[in-house]
């Protein structure tokens, strides 16, 4: 048993105890991973000590499991499955349709553009195959990510699939999922969801979805903040917001980076250097804490949380934004410790 000082607040690690049991009343509490961390042993004991729920972080993309029309790499997925049943766990399947990682064949045929009717087969059949071979044993999906642009007046982001499908490719990926699994639960994912101008575009698109009968049953916020957001007035009216459409809530990616938030790739620079002292840390634990508070205040419409990546050790914040930058956004250091936040993420059952 590790003891650690936060605060005023003496706390106890018992390795017997983790994150799920602390929330078993509550929700899953679920992480992503791949074939490695799955089979790096200090990595898996903590998985299998801490969670109850498994993403494949990035082996179901389309390009990953569909690298062409017809090969389909099922193996990485059959072993995460594998291994989340020998454990106990729930697995969630990310994602079935998404403008990013789509491989290139996907929108040609004979070195020209497809057609809509193609399309919408190759959407269909890619769709089927994957929640078919999965049936009842993945118990929820990100049917469509991040089809809303951040900025514009533009309700939805272009891509291949609006360009050549339309709007209703949103629809007709959802369809296509309900009829292939209809025990699934089918999600809306994307991130930057407690932006106002963004969070009203998602919510319209829903709205206007289920007024059309569209089967859809949550939405997904990424969590991919930092410790200078979200603010936790946005938080909440992002949930309150979306679970009035009668949807439930996932936050489904979740890390929290130490480094002001940027959506776009760019090189490292002199104030990119940062020495993770105590206060850092100290301001991280307390953000995960009340971001927890909020989650737990609304337990009736939140039904999973998922962290995108084990522990600090390994993180896709890792060079990214900024190239040859290390994060230092999840629970556990890099070596597989409970940091403060983890603690303060606790700290509500003491």
């Amino acid at each position: 048993m590790t003891a650690l000082i936060v605060g005023v607040h003496t706390f106890s690690f018992a390795q017997t105890q983790g994150l799920k049991d602390y929330y078993q009343s509550y929700f899953p509490i679920g992480v992503a991973v791949n074939q490695r961390v799955i089979t790096n042993e200090a990595e898996s004991k903590l998985i299998v000590q801490e969670f109850n729920s498994i993403t494949p972080e990035n082996a179901m993309k389309m390009g990953p499991i569909h690298p062409s029309e017809n090969e389909y790499n099922w193996a990485p997925v059959d072993e995460m499955l594998g291994y989340a049943k020998i454990h106990g766990m729930k697995m969630r399947g990310h994602t079935l349709c998404w403008h990013n990682q789509t491989p290139a064949w996907f929108f040609m045929k004979d070195g020209v553009k497809v057609s809509k009717a193609l399309l919408l087969e190759r959407l269909k059949v890619h769709i089927g195959m994957i929640m078919s071979r999965y049936r009842g044993q993945i118990y929820a999906y990100d049917v469509v990510n991040e089809a809303v642009p951040d900025a514009g007046t533009e309700m939805l982001r272009p891509s291949p699939f609006l360009e050549i499908i339309g709007e209703e490719y949103i629809a007709k990926a959802f369809e296509y999922a309900h009829t292939a699994d209809p025990a699934a639960q089918l999600f809306y994912n994307d991130y930057n969801t407690e932006n106002p101008q963004k969070r009203e575009k998602i919510y319209q698109l829903l709205k206007k979805l289920l007024a059309q009968g569209v089967p859809i049953h949550g939405v997904g916020l990424q969590g991919h903040w930092s410790i200078y957001e979200p603010s936790y007035q946005g938080l909440e009216e992002s949930i309150k917001k979306f679970s009035s459409l009668g949807l439930k809530v996932q936050i489904t990616e979740m890390d929290v980076s130490v480094f002001q938030k940027e959506h776009e790739s760019r090189e490292k620079t002199a104030k990119d250097k940062l020495v993770l002292t105590d206060a850092i840390l100290q301001k991280q634990a307390e953000h995960y804490g009340k971001m927890f508070e909020i989650f737990r205040k609304y337990k009736s419409v939140i039904t999973g949380i998922t962290f995108w990546n084990v522990a600090d050790n390994r993180s896709w914040l890792d060079n990214f934004p900024v190239k040859g930058r290390k994060d230092y956004p999840l629970l556990f250091d890099e070596n597989f410790k409970p940091k403060p936040a983890y603690f303060k993420v606790i700290d509500w059952k003491k």
